[in-house]
């Protein structure tokens, strides 16, 4: 589904992502970790192209989106919901959501009830503005936001961080349904490991801002957690 090949990119005269080669299997879950600071979130904006890289390419779905702006990334398929969750708080729930209507494919100028059926509480709080949502209500917000767009491919940017454990479990079934149901390919970053072995087939580990290790999720063990994720 998405391939990353030989990705550099710098801040000024700091270099912060090292020649990432990175896999996502089509319809599975990979999971990119790695202690604060690695990289992550900024190796998952070069993949929405919010930022610029110095070299390297990415392949979605055997096209090579390097050069695409973030908007056609989006149009071709590439859902984002993005570290923070980043919602605007003085639109309704509503208005968010309608946001991503822009960017579809299709032109569409309504909401599609799917997004219901995965949230159904957002259709009660449709008229509630962004900012008067709980922690965990915004997060799901953010990814109904971004699965307005109907994409293929979800990627997720700590979408645990901050929120109360029920709605983390909410949020874990929600994924497991997309997968399943739906075929969707989900990128995920995320910290807490009890939460990634329930959702992921595929792990790949970040340090210093390069791939140090990768596998099947099942094989995950704890010397690599150790060596890799404990702080």
């Amino acid at each position: 589904m998405l391939t990353v090949e030989g990705l550099n990119q710098c801040y000024g005269q700091s270099h912060i992502l090292w020649d990432v080669t990175l896999h996502v299997e089509k319809g599975a879950c990979t999971c990119l970790m790695g202690r604060n600071g690695v990289g992550k979130t900024t190796l998952l904006q070069c993949i929405m192209g919010l930022l610029r890289i110095e070299s390297g390419r990415m392949i979605f779905q055997g096209r090579d989106i390097t050069g695409l702006s973030a908007e056609r990334r989006a149009r071709a398929g590439i859902g984002y919901v993005p570290q923070g969750r980043q919602i605007f708080p003085l639109l309704t729930v509503e208005e968010n959501m309608k946001v991503s209507l822009a960017s579809r494919k299709d032109h569409a100028t309504s909401i599609p009830d799917f997004v219901y059926s995965f949230f159904p509480v957002l259709r009660e709080m449709l008229h509630r503005r962004g900012g008067d949502l709980s922690g965990g209500q915004q997060q799901q917000l953010a990814i109904a936001r971004a699965l307005v767009l109907d994409p293929c491919m979800l990627i997720l940017d700590e979408p645990t961080e901050g929120i109360q454990p029920n709605i983390v479990q909410e949020i874990a079934a929600t994924l497991r349904r997309l997968m399943a149901e739906m075929g969707m390919t989900v990128l995920l970053v995320e910290q807490k490991v009890p939460f990634a072995k329930g959702i992921a087939d595929a792990y790949a580990i970040m340090e210093r801002g390069r791939i140090a290790a990768t596998g099947s999720m099942k094989g995950l063990d704890a010397a690599t957690v150790k060596a890799f994720l404990s702080v």
